[in-house]
């Protein structure tokens, strides 16, 4: 037990390091002119043969989905690996890797409030001042990307990049009967299927194919996205969950934001000031009071 429990851990502490690279891969793309649709395009491209080869073996195991599935599946599709996607790659055109990862980081707390105002469930007072602490800390890390440069360009990618969380919190939010019913293996390879179908139609409506002759960097950080900040982290944190449970995986991705914020001073020489750190820990405070709620 204490080997299986040791084995998921490392998981999800994989799992945590590979989505804490994906803004830093964003950001070493983005110098050499691709933009954010072309880039989502690529990542979603290059980890597509992955969940499409999971997806059909897990439809070969598993049952047959009826229509209505198929219909929930879109829907999480969208809003999940595509909505959320699109719009945190939009807002790294504005902010830096270290506030992007804080914001994101809210997610659990809109979970909570999700259920609340359309679930009926209940809310506590833990929950409140979890809310309450990640929300402060959000406070000074934006003073902090306020400090450095344009206000109007913090505040616009600030907001794309909670757009960003309340999609993929409203991704979870409706994935959990999903997962019981599937399996989260299968759901995942499932879900990737659908936003990688949906983020290349996106590209060709709104793109030529010519945009896909990029720098030869551009696909390399692709790649690198796709790899270590998809394919890796998704099947880890399944992975991880299986293993030690959904509470407990989510208390070792708390590292996430710090992983960022030290990963941007250290690749894109992102200055990191006291608001910052104590923004970081306000937040993983606060992550940490609901997920040992």
């Amino acid at each position: 037990m204490e080997k299986s429990n040791a084995y998921g851990a490392g998981l999800a502490l994989l799992a945590a390091l590979g989505f804490s690279l994906k803004a830093i891969f964003v950001k070493l793309a983005y110098p050499y002119g691709v933009d954010a649709v072309t880039l989502l395009a690529l990542r979603m491209g290059f980890a597509l043969p992955v969940f499409l080869w999971v997806g059909l073996a897990g439809q070969k195991a598993g049952g047959s989905l009826a229509r209505r599935d198929w219909g929930q599946l879109l829907l999480l599709g969208c809003l999940g690996y595509y909505g959320a996607s699109i719009l945190d790659f939009w807002g790294l055109e504005y902010i830096s890797a270290g506030l992007e990862r804080l914001i994101l980081f809210t997610y659990p707390t809109l979970t909570i409030l999700i259920g609340v105002l359309f679930q009926g469930k209940p809310f506590t007072r833990r929950e409140g001042i979890a809310i309450v602490l990640c929300y402060s800390g959000i406070g000074f890390a934006f003073i902090h990307d306020l400090g450095l440069g344009d206000t109007r360009n913090v505040l616009i990618g600030g907001a794309l990049v909670f757009g960003s969380s309340v999609s993929y919190a409203l991704y979870l939010s409706g994935s959990a009967p999903m997962i019981a019913r599937l399996g989260a293996m299968r759901f995942s390879a499932l879900a990737m299927l659908v936003s990688s179908a949906v983020t290349l139609l996106h590209f060709m409506a709104t793109q030529p194919f010519s945009a896909f002759i990029q720098p030869l960097p551009v696909y390399g950080w692709g790649m690198a996205m796709a790899i270590f900040a998809t394919i890796v982290p998704v099947f880890a944190q399944s992975a991880a969950i299986r293993r030690i449970g959904a509470g407990q995986a989510s208390l070792f991705g708390m590292v996430g934001p710090i992983l960022t914020i030290g990963f941007g001073w250290w690749l894109l020489d992102e200055a990191i000031s006291a608001a910052q750190m104590a923004g970081a820990a306000l937040v993983v405070v606060g992550i940490l009071i609901v997920s040992r709620r």
